[in-house]
């Protein structure tokens, strides 16, 4: 019988690792974007050497529209995947409500909204999985990152709390905390400040979204059918 996930953020650093590694495992994908329709495109011409079934959706998140947009286009889903995400880098009190209000949509409102809409379908197939990436500042938060990690660490509170509620319902939720990747996200980083960021982690590196993108693909396995309500770190030794 096919499976199908939904990734969120397919055409992003982690999303586009997930969606190849999942892929590779036999996966039917709802591959959802935003903005780079470039990405998404090169993404589907790599796809398709797998003859599965791919469905590209565009939406922003951060608007119901947006939301219904996606929500309509699934029909089948045995896991849902959250990728999305934006950073913001900054002093809290220089914090715009505009911004606060964005990541909140994004990262909280959105995941919520959509799991729950399609929590009915999950549950039909009784060994279903719901997969927030959040972040290492969820766990621990961030100087200068104040409403970024508070948003990341809602996520891992609605992890927590939404697997007690549907595990005897055969649905598994969990999340993965990254800690530094190598993505979009650090384009604004300068090569020193990367630099001293590495030489803050134990491994002394930063990850690479295909080390993100096993995890997501481990959690999405039946090697996972008693893990739920955990968030796994991903940060190589950084917080532990």
């Amino acid at each position: 019988m096919k499976k199908f996930a939904l990734i969120t953020g397919a055409s992003g650093g982690i999303g586009r690792a997930a969606a190849v590694n999942l892929a590779k495992k036999g996966w039917n994908l709802y591959l959802h974007y935003h903005q780079n329709k470039t990405e998404m495109e090169n993404l589907l011409r790599e796809l398709n050497a797998y003859n599965l079934d791919l469905i590209p959706i565009c939406a922003d998140l951060t608007t119901k529209a947006g939301i219904q947009v996606l929500l309509e286009s699934i029909f089948q889903i045995d896991a849902v995947c959250y990728i999305s995400g934006t950073s913001h880098y900054g002093l809290f009190e220089e914090t715009s409500e505009e911004i606060m209000d964005e990541l909140y949509l994004l990262h909280v409102k959105a995941p919520m909204v959509i799991v729950q809409k399609l929590m009915p379908k999950l549950m039909r197939n009784h060994s279903s999985r719901v997969l927030l990436v959040s972040s290492i500042w969820g766990q621990t938060g961030a100087s200068c990152e104040v409403a970024y990690s508070a948003a990341k660490g809602a996520q891992i509170s609605f992890v927590k709390a939404l697997s007690k509620e549907v595990a005897r319902n055969g649905v598994l939720v969990n999340a993965i905390a990254p800690g530094s990747v190598r993505t979009a996200m650090l384009d604004s980083f300068t090569e020193q400040e990367l630099i001293d960021l590495q030489e803050d982690i134990p491994l002394g590196r930063l990850a690479d979204p295909s080390e993100i993108a096993g995890a997501i693909t481990f959690l999405l396995s039946d090697d996972s059918s008693y893990i739920t309500g955990q968030v796994i770190g991903v940060n190589g030794g950084w917080y532990t």
